[in-house]
């Protein structure tokens, strides 16, 4: 799939022209490509701005298809809107939100990690028996 993500309120807390404090994309983002799926950046941010949100995915070690724009659509479209078979962001219709006391709402990946995986577009984290000490399995029943 393609699916592109927003960066403000999305990727991160929103607080534009600066990069805001994580929110956890992080490793759902890295699910994603880690499963195959292409990414493209779909922000309002353009020039210094756009680039300082492509570095945070270099810096976050996550592979980038695209940033607003899709990269094969000119082969058979001329529409400036981005193609994607999936959209998420923090302004989209039934999108799972934080609603902080101060600031603006932003994205909870911990639900969208599990939509995702329910959907079938990421494959569940599985935990290893081996990593558990017998301890930890009898905690979970008492």
């Amino acid at each position: 799939m393609i699916i592109a993500v927003d960066f403000d309120g999305t990727c991160v807390k929103f607080a534009y022209p600066k990069i805001g404090e994580d929110i956890g994309a992080v490793p759902v983002l890295k699910r994603l490509v880690q499963a195959g799926h292409q990414l493209i950046l779909n922000t309002m941010r353009d020039g210094d701005e756009l680039a300082q949100a492509v570095q945070w995915f270099k810096d976050n070690n996550i592979e980038l298809y695209g940033a607003n724009q899709n990269p094969t659509q000119h082969t058979w479209t001329t529409s400036p809107k981005v193609y994607a078979h999936l959209y998420i962001d923090d302004a989209a219709l039934c999108i799972p939100l934080i609603h902080p006391k101060v600031g603006r709402p932003y994205v909870d990946w911990e639900i969208v990690a599990a939509e995702l995986e329910d959907m079938g577009i990421i494959p569940p984290i599985m935990i290893a028996f081996e990593d558990c000490k017998p301890e930890d399995f009898f905690d979970m029943f008492n």
